[in-house]
């Protein structure tokens, strides 16, 4: 089996050295990920400048662009073969409810999903003390039963573990996207000299408490397992719409 892996946190996170260490023995790795963190970036591709896929090791890359650059690159021009699957991750903080759409991890596996790939994107919940372990053993048991049984067409997984201190996962919930509640994201600050700036982050991000949302299930302690459709459409709009008789 061959398995691509990238992420948004850079070639240097320790969520992406344990992912490698946990997937050694399971298939073929090549590692393809950014020079530098690349966080809320999403499905950015780097249009206005050259990229470069620098050489660590036999199968191991670093580009100076986005997790979407990697993907297509590593793809269309590293490997030799397709690979069997793509894992993304493991992301240092969670990715749920509306961060999905900014999210630079789930987009390498967004991209790898329209290149035919089978994908999986995985976050840790927690930013301090992260112990990346049990994300990585999780992610090594669900491989087999993404490659055996077949994603849905357009579809990949984006997972989400909750910080368990290092203990193993206990439960498992198959859930939908839930809604983020941002409060307070930008902070105006004034430079040196005397000109106004801003700071999009603030007080960070909770979530609505809603049954059987990732959100939900991960503040209960369960991996969440949320299947994202690459297709965009809102199908259950598009009577409506022709109703308007634009």
């Amino acid at each position: 089996m061959i398995i691509l892996i990238s992420n948004d946190d850079g070639i240097n996170s320790d969520g992406i050295k344990c992912l490698e260490n946990s997937l050694k023995d399971l298939g073929e790795l090549w590692t393809v990920a950014p020079d530098r963190p690349q966080s809320a970036m999403s499905r950015a591709l780097t249009l206005s400048m050259p990229l470069k896929a620098s050489r660590l090791s036999n199968k191991r890359f670093m580009v100076n662009g986005t997790p979407s650059d990697c993907v297509n690159i590593a793809v269309n021009k590293l490997l030799p073969v397709k690979p069997d699957i793509m894992i993304s991750g493991i992301n240092h903080g969670a990715n749920l409810c509306d961060d999905i759409s900014y999210s630079g991890t789930v987009a390498a596996a967004f991209e790898a999903t329209i290149l035919g790939i089978p994908a999986i994107a995985v976050s840790l919940a927690s930013r301090k003390n992260c112990d990346f372990k049990p994300a990585a053993e999780f992610t090594k048991n669900i491989i087999p039963k993404v490659i055996s049984n077949e994603l849905p067409k357009n579809t990949f997984i984006n997972i989400n573990i909750p910080d368990t201190k290092g203990n193993r996962i206990t439960g498992t919930k198959i859930t939908h996207q839930g809604k983020s509640l941002y409060e307070n994201i930008i902070t105006e600050r004034t430079d040196p000299r005397g000109e106004k700036y801003f700071w999009i982050g603030g007080d960070g991000t909770s979530y609505a408490d809603i049954a059987g949302s990732d959100a939900d299930a991960v503040k209960n302690n369960y991996a969440s397992i949320t299947p994202i459709n690459t297709d965009l459409t809102a199908y259950s709009a598009l009577e409506v719409l022709k109703k308007w008789g634009i």
